[in-house]
Formats: structure tokens, C-alpha cells, sequence
């Protein structure tokens, strides 16, 4: 999106778990089914659970020390509780690849005016790292080196600056807080708030924050977050508090939960979210899902089933997060499900062992203000670093044979699903 960010004078009131966000982890990266049969033996959404997923001793290092979005007439209508009154914390105030479907010409004397509207979502980004992380290769290290907060988005710029909504997962606060005063957990995550400029340089328009390391630095480190949101106009959504993102003319309503720390009571906040943003008439919807097992390819029932409630209820894509690995996407009454993005600009882990990750790209169509059916999707495949050596935190697209391989790993994920893409990462139909 031409780089406009939400207004946000507008926005009102407001580990393996990642407890396996960290770098000290080990995986083999399967290509069937068979392969990753019995790996996670975690527990299931509703409780945490710790994995290895990856190794924090950086090359040439020691081992030892602990490892763990611009579009012309956009706008962010910011966010707005929409449910429980007893909210726990409520807000007080480079590559040049083009995304698929793009607007084409049409002749007005025999078409009727048609709209385009594509949205990217992207996976896990810690903007940060965690207490007791080492430095030497760290996320605040590199930030402090690189004096530029362009610098993090820069190869997938062309691809988010030219949609019109860029959707990621903000894992962990944006906080003031000092290191050591958030919770004594294995994982606590924090980054500065200056680190909101990351999303807007890298053209992130919308965070979903619904997510188990929200409440890090507790509720100081939410507010803190959420202010930092609300400065940069970035639209977010957490629990009750939804969010509306316009563009076009088109608005897009926004919801996200955490069902690893809250479990199936996130469902209250699914469908008083989705009725909330119904009568405030959004054109599309989202429900953003932090779920399932960390480090396992394939979701668990409970996944499936609240995906395909969601959709029910009325959201017209749900987008997955928290395994930190690939899963696949499902069709399912003619929408998607993605169940797991991975991780994308991930801060938490200095060398992680499996770097694939994708962009998931719908254009939604619109003629004379009616969404029609016809709905492209294409997946972009991407590693987390642009190094194969260790994280330079620079998630890139993927060329070659490289680009084939990671596809194929998401077709064995939604053999199962219903969805298959072709070489070009665009949506197979029967």
C-alpha cells in the first residue's frame, strides 16, 4: 500500500510453546506426513508447553549461553472494545514480485466498475528478544548497528507496499518497561516502542495481538504496545478489542484471540467481535487465531474446528499463528483458513534451524460495492533471513528451486485440506 497509515486520532479506547520462541531448538524439517508423525507430543491449545525448535549458538560463537505495511484513500478507523466490560486490559485511548490479481483495465462501456482490494498476511514477528538473550546477533543489536528501520522489510517491500493491507502477528510488547521486570517465564519477550517503525517503513498496516506473550510486561506492556499502535497508526486487535482498516472505500474489520493462554473461551470474543464489526457494516473480516503446537506441521482438531466456526459466524478469511513452523491452508465454504504462517521477522531466535516461511496473499473483488465470489489467492514463499547462516532478521522471498521446495512442503500440509498450489504458489481450482 502506498505507505498511508490509519488515523489514528480516530482509534478509540481501547515454549515446543513460545515458551519456544527461543533460539536454543532442534527440528527436522519433514516433507510427508509420515515424517512428522509423533514429533510434538505437546499439549494441546489451551495450556504451554516448551519445544526445541531451533539452536542460539551463533556461527563462530561458543556454545553455551541460552538461545532462544501504502494505499491512496486508506485509512485505519483504529480499534474499539466490542465485548467483555471485564476486559483485563483495556486500552485507554528487494524483490520485484508483484502481488497476484492486480487492478486491471476495463472498458467502463461494457464492464461495471470493479474493484480490487488484496491483503497480504504474514507470520510471527518478535520486534525485540528475550530476557537473558545474548547480544552479539541480536534483533536490538542489529537494530542499533543498522540505524534504519527500513532496513528489517526491505525485500518484501515491494510485495506489501503495493497491496492494500498488510496483516502480521506483533508477538510480544512494544514496552518502556526495563528487561527483568516483565514475568518470570522462560520466554519474556519485549522490544522498544521506537520498533513500531519497523511496521510502518515495511508498509504492516494492521497486528494481531491476541496472542500468549501480549502480557509479558503485563498490562504496563500492552498499554505500552497499544500506545506505540495507536502513535504509528497501525491498527491492531486483541480479545474484545476489534479494529477497522479502510481502503478504497472498502472497510475491513479485524478481530484476533489467543486460544493458547484462554482456550475455547476465546469464542465468546470470536462471535461478539464478528457482530460487533457487522453492524458497524465492514466489507470483509478477519478473525486472527493464536493456536495449536508449537513445531507441528499439521493442526489439531480443535484448529479445525474453531476455523470453521469462525467462518460460520461470518469472517471471510482466518489467518493462524504461534506453531512457528509452516501448516497448511484449507478451503472450507469457499474461504481459507491458514492455519500457520511461521514465523517472518523473528527476533527471539538468532539462527533458527527451519527459516521457511510464506506471505498469503486473497485479492477480494468488488463490483458496484458487492464482493463476488471470484477471490484469487497465491502463496509467496519466503525464508525468515536472507542469510542461510544465521537470522539477519530480513525476511525474503524465495527464488528457484528454493521457492519449489518450500511449495511443496505447503502442498503436502493441505493435501488433507482441500487446497493445492501450483508453481507460481497461485491456488489450484478444480
Amino acid at each position: 500500500m502506498a505507505r498511508t497509515r490509519g488515523l489514528a486520532g480516530l482509534a478509540a479506547g481501547l515454549c515446543v510453546l513460545l515458551c519456544a520462541c527461543g533460539d536454543d531448538v532442534t527440528i527436522q524439517i519433514p516433507t510427508d506426513r509420515d515424517l512428522v508423525e509423533g514429533e510434538a507430543g505437546a499439549e494441546g491449545s489451551g495450556g504451554q508447553t516448551e519445544a526445541f525448535l531451533g539452536s542460539d549458538t551463533m556461527p563462530g560463537q561458543p556454545s553455551g549461553s541460552q538461545g532462544h505495511g501504502d494505499q491512496p484513500d486508506s485509512q485505519g478507523y483504529g480499534n474499539r472494545p466490542s465485548g467483555s466490560p471485564d476486559q483485563q486490559d483495556q486500552p485507554s485511548g528487494s524483490q520485484d514480485q508483484m502481488p497476484p490479481d492486480r487492478p486491471r483495465e476495463q472498458d467502463s462501456s461494457l464492464q461495471e466498475p470493479e474493484l480490487r482490494i488484496t491483503i497480504s498476511a504474514a507470520g510471527d514477528m518478535i520486534l525485540g528478544s528475550y530476557y537473558g538473550q545474548g547480544y552479539a546477533g541480536s534483533f536490538p543489536e542489529t537494530y542499533k548497528q543498522e540505524k534504519d528501520p527500513g532496513y528489517f522489510l526491505e525485500n518484501v517491500y515491494s510485495i506489501f507496499s503495493q497491496d492494500d493491507l498488510t496483516l502480521v502477528n506483533l508477538e510480544g510488547p512494544l514496552t518502556s518497561a526495563r528487561e527483568g521486570e516483565g514475568k518470570e517465564k522462560t520466554y519474556c519477550i519485549k522490544g522498544e516502542p521506537e520498533y513500531a517503525s519497523i511496521l510502518t517503513e515495511g508498509s504492516v498496516e494492521a497486528v494481531s495481538m491476541g496472542n500468549n506473550h501480549r502480557l509479558d510486561y503485563y498490562e504496563k506492556g500492552s498499554r505500552d504496545t497499544v500506545a506505540a499502535m495507536e502513535e504509528a497508526g497501525i491498527v491492531y486487535a486483541y480479545d474484545s478489542n476489534t479494529g477497522i482498516y479502510e481502503t478504497q472505500g472498502i472497510r475491513i474489520g479485524l478481530i484476533s484471540v489467543d486460544i493458547v493462554s484462554q482456550g475455547s473461551g476465546v469464542e465468546k470474543y470470536v462471535q461478539e467481535g464478528i457482530a460487533s464489526l457487522q453492524e458497524e457494516e465492514v466489507d470483509l473480516l478477519i478473525a486472527c487465531c493464536h493456536w495449536g503446537i508449537e513445531g507441528e506441521h499439521y493442526p489439531e482438531a480443535y484448529q479445525r474446528s474453531l476455523g470453521q466456526k469462525c467462518i460460520d459466524w461470518g469472517a471471510d478469511l482466518v489467518i493462524g499463528h504461534h506453531p512457528h513452523v509452516l501448516q497448511g491452508i484449507e478451503e472450507y465454504q469457499g474461504k481459507y483458513i491458514v492455519y500457520s504462517l511461521g514465523n517472518f521477522c523473528f527476533g527471539a531466535n538468532r539462527n533458527p534451524v527451519d527459516k521457511d516461511t510464506m506471505i498469503f496473499q486473497q485479492t477480494f473483488v468488488f463490483v458496484d460495492g458487492i464482493r463476488q465470489e471470484e477471490a484469487p489467492v497465491q502463496v509467496i514463499p519466503c525464508s525468515v533471513s536472507s542469510l542461510k547462516e544465521r537470522n539477519d532478521y530480513r525476511p525474503t522471498p524465495a527464488q528457484g528451486e528454493e521457492a519449489e521446495r518450500i511449495l511443496q512442503r505447503i502442498n503436502t500440509y493441505s493435501r488433507e485440506l482441500g487446497a493445492a498450489f501450483d508453481t507460481e504458489g497461485y491456488l489450484v481450482r478444480e
